[in-house]
């Protein structure tokens, strides 16, 4: 039953974490541009492009709530330590680390095209060592999975 409840509060968690997003990319995010450009008006060129480029760097975060949400799959079937879930958390690390550099890359990428203020891209340096950080965590932990796995495969041919 525990790990009925916790794949329960997983799953509770990541539909939360996906309505925030959207709420976030779909709502937010173009209010603070628009604002932005109203404050700014000789910034409006850079508008969509800045827009654009956020919405296609909120694909991998969505992709990872989708693994997540297959990694909660088997945590409900007690299958926590798995091949399949070091595999899920192996995607999630590179997601995380192909994110981090898109959005590192998109910000030096409108600076040269003089959409970007370098405050911004200083800024985003804090968002990109996230991802690298985020990116690293889920590597070790599919290492971690694996090993666990493989000792829980050991035991019970032991058995």
């Amino acid at each position: 039953m525990k790990q009925q409840h916790l794949s329960l509060t997983l799953r509770i968690i990541i539909i939360v974490l996906a309505l925030i997003g959207l709420v976030f990319y779909l709502l937010i995010l173009p209010e603070i541009g628009r604002t932005m450009v109203y404050n700014n008006p000789e910034f409006s060129h850079a508008y969509y492009p800045w827009l654009i480029g956020l919405w296609v760097s909120a694909l991998p975060c969505f992709a990872v709530l989708v693994f997540c949400w297959l990694i909660t799959a088997n945590i409900k079937r007690d299958r926590s330590f798995s091949i399949e879930n070091a595999r899920y958390m192996k995607i999630i690390s590179i997601l995380a680390g192909a994110d981090a550099v898109y959005f590192f890359i998109l910000n030096i990428t409108l600076l040269m095209m003089n959409m970007n203020h370098p405050g911004i891209v200083l800024g985003s340096l804090l968002v990109t060592f996230i991802g690298i950080c985020i990116c690293a965590a889920a590597a070790v932990l599919s290492h971690l999975i694996l090993k666990a796995a493989d000792l829980q495969d050991q035991s019970d041919l032991t058995i």
